[in-house]
């Protein structure tokens, strides 16, 4: 009898625990974006690039195995990101399509991740515009609050004529 008191006593305390809100998260939407996601972003772009100026054209590729890896583990943190992106600490009061723009960068890390474990520059390359285009695609719906994206979202704003 003591057994059973003790588990329903257990259960209560855990299913109390499950209607608790999200715990607040360590960094605002916009220090994760500027402090984690932009670099690791920004190490991924600048990998694989090719330039035509009027010295002539240059291929900037990874050159070593530590350079891939780098690349590669890029990939792998904003994966890492998309998914924290995704939890109610972060997704609680925003729309259903915030869930979905977060598992999209989830998916293209995945993506960008196979590109840099092949070592297969073309690759890379393509995925880096995809991985553009998924934060792009956020950050229309999501405006920057703060940061170089910020003015043209208050300008935005401004411009829209009050409901």
């Amino acid at each position: 009898m003591r057994k059973l008191a003790l588990c329903a006593v257990a259960a209560t305390a855990l299913l109390a625990g499950c209607n608790q809100p999200a715990p607040a998260p360590e960094l605002t939407v916009q220090q994760l974006m500027a402090k984690q996601v932009q670099p690791n972003a920004q190490i991924y772009w600048d990998a694989v690039q090719y330039i035509n100026d009027e010295t002539g054209n240059h291929d900037v590729l990874p050159q070593t195995d530590a350079d891939w890896e780098r690349v590669r583990q890029s990939a792998v943190t904003m994966g890492d990101h998309g998914k924290l992106l995704a939890t109610p600490a972060y997704a609680e009061g925003r729309g259903k399509d915030w869930t979905e723009f977060a598992n999209g960068l989830v998916q293209v890390a995945a993506l960008a991740e196979t590109a840099a474990k092949e070592k297969n520059p073309d690759k890379v390359f393509e995925v880096s515009g995809t991985i553009y285009n998924v934060c792009s695609a956020c950050h229309q719906a999501y405006p920057p609050k703060e940061g170089p994206g910020a003015a043209k979202a208050d300008a935005n704003a401004a411009a829209k004529p009050a409901a």
